[in-house]
Parts: C-alpha cells; sequence; structure tokens
C-alpha cells in the first residue's frame, strides 16, 4: 500500500460508532502513508521552500536545524537529504527510541535536549545556542514559521474541503479537532471556516500539562505535541474550544488497538469489523488523542448521524513500539480483561470534563501567553503580537495571502535550476 493520493482507501479513515460511542462520524487524514510514515513532513516543505526560493537558506553552506519534538525534526532531515543538504535535528532526550533509530540513517547531527515533549523551552535554548556558536546553520523553528501554518491551510485545507464535498456527500460538517503541537495542521481550520462559516476549531493539549485550558504546565505522554506556550503561528482569535486529553486514556488505547486480546475483543465482542481493527496501527499517540478530542467534541456539541468532525491521524505505531514493549514490561501480558476495561473506560467513558469553549476575553488570555515566549525570550516584535490580535482578520488574511506569491517563486526557482 502506498500514500499520496487522499482519495483512496489508504489515506483517509472512519471511526465507527461502535468505536467512538457516539453517533456523529468522525472521519480522519491519514498521515502514515507520506514519505516519513508522518504529515510533518508536508509542513518542513512549507518552513524549508520560502526561505530556498528567496535565497536565505543556501543548501550548500548552511546546515539546515529542524528543532522538534519528534516528526518535525525527521521531516526536515528527509527533506534537507534530498537537497544533498547536512541537517541537525533537535528533539527531547525522552522521545521514543524509533525516532532517533530514524534520524541516525539521514541526519548529519542530532541534539537530545533536556526533558519530554513538553520542554520546548530547552529547545529554543539550544538554538540560541547554536546562533551564538555557528554561522553555518540555518534554523527552521516551526512554532513560528509561519510556512509551517501555509502548508496546512492551503493543501490540508483543501484536501479536507475535498473529503467532504467529493467523497462523502452533504453531511453537515461540525468542525476539526487537532493537538496543537506547533499549531501548523490547526491553519486548516481556518481554511475550513471560510468555507464552512459555522464550523468550529477545537485545540487539544494533555491534561497533564493543561497551558492553554488553565496557563498549567506539566509534563505527559502524548508524544510530539509540544507545550509550555503558545506557538506564534497559532491564530487564537479564530480558536473556539479547549480539549484536553489524559495521557492515560492514550497510552492505554495503544494497548487496546494492539494488542492482539485488545484486537479480538474488539471485533468478537464489540462487532467493529476486522479490516477497520487492522488498520488501527495507524493511529500513534497523538492521533489517538485526536481521535478522542473528537469524540468530547461530539458529545458536547450532541452531534448527530448527520453531523461530521474531521481530524488527522498524524502518524501511525510505527515509532511507538518501543512504547509497547515497556508497557508489556511494566504491566504484564494484555489480556481480554484489560481490553474490557480499557474499552469501557476511555472509549466509551470519555466526558465533556477538561474542556472550555473559548469567549472573547478566553482567547486573549490564551494569546497573551504568547508575550512570554516570544517578546520576552524570543526577541519578537510586540507590535506584531499585538497586530494579531487588533488587526483581525486582516493580520491572518495577508499572511493566508501570501500562498500564491510562494507558489509563483517556487515556479520562478524550478525554472532557473532547471526543474520546468
Amino acid at each position: 500500500m502506498k500514500g499520496g493520493l487522499f482519495r483512496s482507501l489508504a489515506n483517509y479513515m472512519e471511526i465507527p460508532t461502535e468505536l467512538s460511542g457516539v453517533e456523529a462520524r468522525i472521519i480522519a487524514l491519514v498521515g502514515k502513508w507520506f514519505p516519513t510514515g508522518a504529515h510533518k513532513v508536508g509542513a518542513t516543505f512549507g518552513c524549508l521552500v520560502p526561505p530556498l526560493v528567496t535565497g536565505q537558506f543556501d543548501p550548500t553552506r548552511h546546515k539546515a536545524v529542524w528543532p522538534s519534538t519528534g516528526n518535525y525534526c525527521r521531516g526536515g532531515a528527509y527533506d534537507a537529504t534530498l537537497l544533498a543538504c547536512e541537517s541537525i535535528a533537535i528533539l527531547p532526550e525522552e522521545m521514543s527510541q524509533e525516532r532517533f533509530d530514524w534520524l541516525a540513517t539521514v541526519a548529519g547531527e542530532i541534539i537530545k535536549t533536556p526533558g519530554s515533549e513538553s520542554n520546548v523551552k530547552e529547545i529554543y535554548d539550544k538554538c540560541w545556542e547554536l546562533r551564538r556558536t555557528r554561522d553555518d546553520i540555518f534554523i527552521f523553528n516551526q512554532f513560528s514559521e509561519f510556512g509551517n501554518s501555509l502548508y496546512h491551510y492551503e493543501v490540508t485545507g483543501n484536501a479536507m474541503k475535498e473529503l467532504l464535498e467529493k467523497e462523502l456527500g452533504s453531511d453537515r460538517y461540525a468542525g476539526v479537532c487537532l493537538t496543537t503541537g506547533s499549531a501548523g495542521t490547526i491553519a486548516c481550520g481556518d481554511f475550513m471556516k471560510q468555507v464552512f462559516p459555522t464550523s468550529k476549531i477545537a485545540a487539544g493539549e494533555a491534561v497533564q500539562c493543561p497551558t492553554l485550558w488553565l496557563n498549567g504546565y506539566g509534563a505527559h505522554r502524548i508524544e510530539g505535541i509540544g507545550d509550555k506556550h503558545v506557538p506564534w503561528i497559532h491564530n487564537v482569535r479564530n480558536t473556539d474550544m479547549i480539549i484536553a486529553i489524559d495521557d492515560e486514556d492514550t497510552m492505554n488505547l495503544i494497548r487496546l488497538f494492539n494488542e492482539p486480546a485488545g484486537r479480538s475483543y474488539l471485533i468478537d465482542e464489540v462487532g467493529v469489523s476486522p479490516d477497520l481493527v487492522n488498520r488501527l496501527d495507524q493511529l500513534g499517540i497523538s492521533s489517538i488523542a485526536n481521535l478522542l478530542m473528537s469524540i468530547k467534541f461530539a458529545k458536547y456539541y450532541e452531534l448527530t448521524k448527520d453531523d461530521v468532525v474531521l481530524t488527522i491521524f498524524t502518524d501511525s505505531m510505527d515509532m511507538y513500539q518501543s512504547r509497547l514493549r515497556e508497557a508489556r514490561q511494566s504491566f504484564g501480558e494484555y489480556t481480554a480483561g484489560n481490553a474490557i476495561k480499557d474499552f469501557h473506560r476511555y472509549l466509551m467513558g470519555q466526558k465533556t470534563d477538561a474542556m472550555i469553549e473559548l469567549n472573547h476575553y478566553d482567547r486573549k488570555r490564551i494569546h497573551h501567553l504568547k508575550y512570554f515566549t516570544w517578546i520576552e525570550q524570543q526577541g519578537f516584535d510586540l507590535d506584531e503580537l499585538n497586530a494579531q490580535w487588533y488587526d483581525y482578520p486582516g493580520y491572518w488574511e495577508r499572511v493566508q495571502g501570501l500562498v500564491p506569491k510562494i507558489d509563483a517563486l517556487i515556479s520562478e526557482f524550478n525554472q532557473k535550476v532547471g526543474l520546468l
């Protein structure tokens, strides 16, 4: 099986009511079939191309630096390799071993920073150290590079639109549910709101690190989503809801979805089709968090069988087999009893707790959190921070309007280097 054509069955998945416990149709684009096994490779392309075609980034001189909590640096190293450019991957030391093994085959240099996916500031600190000590680097920061959000606004947004209009009929589109991470993917919701003005955008995070929900902090096990700050590229004023997911739920569900006893229970007792169950390894840990967000969203808004909720299964279990092995070592063999408990507690038992529907000042509170990371720590422009809020939607529309200009520069660049 191969990917690259989102219209094919391989590139989206509908979660049946038997598995979700809600009537609403939950449909996800599947990231596994991107070249690196995760959709982040698209975001790295979005960040890489503008500096490349404008001459700011020179692959013959610069090493491409990819600060990340996992999949972004893998995508960046992959892109850099295609350019015959050396890359430096930066990611927290507690990420899954599979990521480091994969990067060792592609990236020229791997830098491990302290902590887990919640320790994003330590990644930024390493970037500042590299800026001070090396003149042969170019840093592609997914949390502040609008190329990240523009890729998802234009490409992921259009994919979702065509999925709804051409493949899935005229059901009502309710909204998109996505853990934020770098806040790049959630920009597809901005596109979808322009096409479907009544739709909503829900941003997710871990209960154990409730930065958006409660201005909180902490560490968690939903790998790859990043926390304890609000990305510069997050259009907070267009976000409707915050949904927090317990990492205990996701870590138990990866066993239900992947252990033989769990799969047998879903097929034999729950009545989920074997074909669907055999595809559940296409959901990595953050993908399961996105699924749980969608379930909570559907319950909160009392959605019916006529409503569609969209999400993305960002990566698959390919990068998390070590987490399954760790669970077996810690908790023993996975049994039918475990499957019954996990299915009813973590899927059927999802509640509408740990979530907030945002009003104007809730959004403003979250937006204000950008100040501490981006103005105080990273030296960004305060006037631009204020423009993101007060020049709304003009600021964001001008960013979105860069897409055709970038496309024209790409065509011009390809012409010059002989690719056309």
